[in-house]
């Protein structure tokens, strides 16, 4: 199912690429390089037409999207190089770096034989929670209780209410219900035990974490020592930082450094905004991660990459690559720029 924000912007891409506005636009707009956001890359997703089949892309098209990019002249490096290159006002070409949210597995076994053949890093970000169990996947929990049955329910403030999740259609509506009241009504330090009650109410037991869906920590340092991979951090238990305290959000971004290095025997040097939308960072987030001493700090805000990033190292866009775009020509439209502006109210240099 498509949604008419997700039609709104395929129609805008292929506008602009069968006008001829994008390859014309990219000398103009295309910037220095891009930093690519995925989440899953696996060629047999558990659950192929779920609600967050968006998170995941095939292996076969990661190949071909790398494939294409460094035809066209983008040189892939690690996170560390891009921030020199930033620097450097892109001197050396245009360049592109790929980052992954949450540590699924399938970055490990499936996303790294492909980034192995083309020479391409990875930067893979880390929350301690996750992997530990300590906090779950709630878009995937959510999805796995309105999936069981054909009503739910659903207690809140305003009290208990029973849902009709009975056909495919009800069953969106009441995953996207259930997102607003878990990530809007639920204070985020309570967003835990608010999920678990929600499951136990309506007859599952929540385990500990999701074992196998992502990396153990046995996993993690073993592709840490990887040489084209890099681990950043993701905070300690993926909260919107902008929801917390400011105590609660210095702890989250700043010793999360500390349980990384415990772990693994290296503090990460880079960060990525749980979220990372408008509503979960903003410039007091921004100064957080600055203070904590991290090199990098990236959003989920899309846009190229531009010289002016230099001044705005804690707060760079990434184009995201996911299942809702999997097609090389969508991509191609993105880095060119000419999505960058319509994207965000008419700003070539995204930031926050």
């Amino acid at each position: 199912m498509i949604d008419g924000a997700e039609a709104i912007r395929k129609l805008a891409l292929n506008v602009a690429r069968y006008t001829g506005l994008a390859p014309l636009a990219r000398p103009f707009v295309g910037g220095i390089g891009a930093i690519l956001m995925l989440h899953r890359v696996t060629a047999t997703p558990e659950k192929p037409n779920s609600v967050n089949r968006h998170l995941n892309i095939a292996p076969a098209f990661l190949d071909k999207l790398i494939a294409d990019m460094k035809e066209r002249g983008y040189a892939f490096v690690a996170l560390d190089e891009a921030i020199e290159r930033i620097g450097a006002g892109g001197k050396h070409g245009q360049f592109a770096t790929i980052t992954a949210d949450d540590a699924y597995r399938d970055n490990m076994t499936e996303a790294l034989p492909v980034l192995e053949k083309h020479g391409a890093p990875i930067t893979i970000y880390v929350a301690p929670g996750l992997i530990d169990g300590a906090v779950d996947l709630w878009w995937e929990v959510i999805e796995d209780i309105v999936d069981t049955g054909s009503h739910l329910t659903l207690k809140t403030k305003r009290g208990s209410t029973v849902v009709d999740c009975s056909t495919p259609g009800r069953k969106i509506q009441t995953i996207a219900r259930l997102n607003a009241w878990l990530t809007l009504e639920v204070p985020e330090e309570e967003q835990g035990a608010a999920l678990r009650e929600l499951a136990r109410s309506n007859g599952i037991e929540l385990g500990t974490g999701r074992p196998g869906t992502l990396m153990s920590w046995d996993e993690i340092r073993r592709v840490a020592a990887h040489p084209l991979v890099t681990i950043g951090a993701h905070t300690i238990n993926h909260r919107n930082l902008k929801r917390l305290s400011e105590a609660e959000a210095r702890h989250e971004t700043g010793d999360v450094r500390r349980i990384l290095m415990e772990r693994l025997g290296a503090e990460p040097r880079h960060f990525a905004y749980p979220y990372g939308y408008p509503s979960a960072v903003g410039c007091r987030e921004v100064g957080f991660a600055r203070d904590a001493g991290y090199v990098s700090a990236v959003t989920t805000r899309h846009g190229v990459l531009r010289a002016e990033h230099a001044g705005f190292l804690h707060a760079l866009p990434r184009i995201s690559v996911n299942g809702r775009y999997q097609s090389v020509a969508h991509i191609r439209t993105m880095l060119s720029g000419v999505t960058t502006p319509l994207a965000n109210a008419g700003k070539m240099v995204v930031t926050i």
